[in-house]
């Protein structure tokens, strides 16, 4: 669920970012959270979930 969180917090500080500096206008951000969103609620989620938990997974035991 941390994760989760996070990189909720994460990608909307991006698209922030994104808006006020004119890379991202409003309407395609909506889009974008309105895509997400309906994503959230098909069959493939659980899918997209086990991937990124993956990839937490893999970046969290690089050792440097």
């Amino acid at each position: 669920m941390a994760l989760s969180l996070s990189v909720v917090l994460l990608l909307g500080i991006i698209m922030i970012v994104l808006i006020r500096g004119k890379s991202l206008k409003a309407g395609p951000a909506i889009v974008a959270i309105l895509f997400g969103f309906f994503l959230a609620s098909t069959g493939i989620a659980p899918s997209i979930n086990r991937f990124l938990n993956s990839v937490a997974d893999t970046i969290n035991n690089i050792s440097f």
